[in-house]
């Protein structure tokens, strides 16, 4: 008997928790959807920083894993048979390792983004679709995190022998109009694949957000994304 009545306790506990969820967008205040943004954006950003600002932190995560370009893959059984295989393995290390090595420079300016967020961008992330937040974030830093990640991603990337002979070969073959310009030097193409990394894994949490809202735990995440659901 006592096993049912805690049993009853705890369902009715647990339908109260939803019951307090259960609004709708049009119940919540400008300063609620706001701050509940506020949350889920440092929450988002926070664990795709600390997921990929470490070692290995894009180097054994296959999502985000920098390979070589596209033109010079190709050409990879080619350079393996002129001995050339061992650099191209300390190229693939040493970008992925410049990409981690930058990540963490975003968090301030991650950070400011949302500090400045605006009631309409709060709107605008609301009514978007499941990657509004994720879409906000680029928006607001990709050009600055740019400015930012590439002296770091050169300064690592330099160390590599195969860097120069990298930006060589690839430059001539920007002139002919068939490769992004990004793609020309090392350092571009790591820099906006590390973005790309980046901005995959604020995505990612931004899902994991609005699929289980009250698991976030924050009672303001899951109240206004709760009314999205």
């Amino acid at each position: 008997m006592a096993y049912v009545l805690r049993l009853g306790a705890m369902i009715v506990a647990t339908l109260a928790t939803f019951a307090a969820f259960a609004v709708s967008l049009g119940d919540l205040s400008n300063q609620e959807a706001t701050s509940g943004l506020r949350a889920a954006l440092e929450k988002g950003s926070a664990v795709a920083v600390a997921k990929l600002g470490v070692e290995n932190g894009f180097l054994n995560n296959d999502k985000v894993k920098i390979g070589l370009p596209g033109v010079l893959q190709q050409a990879r059984p080619l350079l393996q048979m002129t001995g050339q295989g061992q650099k191209l393995d300390e190229l693939v290390l040493s970008m992925n390792r410049a990409a981690e090595s930058a990540v963490p420079l975003a968090k301030p300016l991650l950070l400011n983004a949302i500090k400045t967020m605006s009631i309409t961008d709060a709107k605008n992330i609301l009514t978007g679709g499941e990657t509004s937040v994720t879409d906000f974030f680029r928006q607001k830093t990709a050009a600055p995190l740019g400015v930012k990640f590439l002296p770091i991603v050169k300064k690592i990337t330099d160390r590599a022998g195969l860097s120069a002979k990298y930006n060589a070969a690839m430059g001539q073959v920007a002139k002919m109009g068939v490769l992004p310009q990004e793609q020309a030097t090392v350092e571009g193409y790591v820099t906006q694949r590390a973005l790309d990394g980046l901005f995959l894994m604020i995505g990612e949490e931004e899902k994991a957000i609005r699929q289980n809202p009250l698991g976030a735990g924050s009672q303001i995440i899951g109240k206004v994304f709760g009314a999205l659901r």
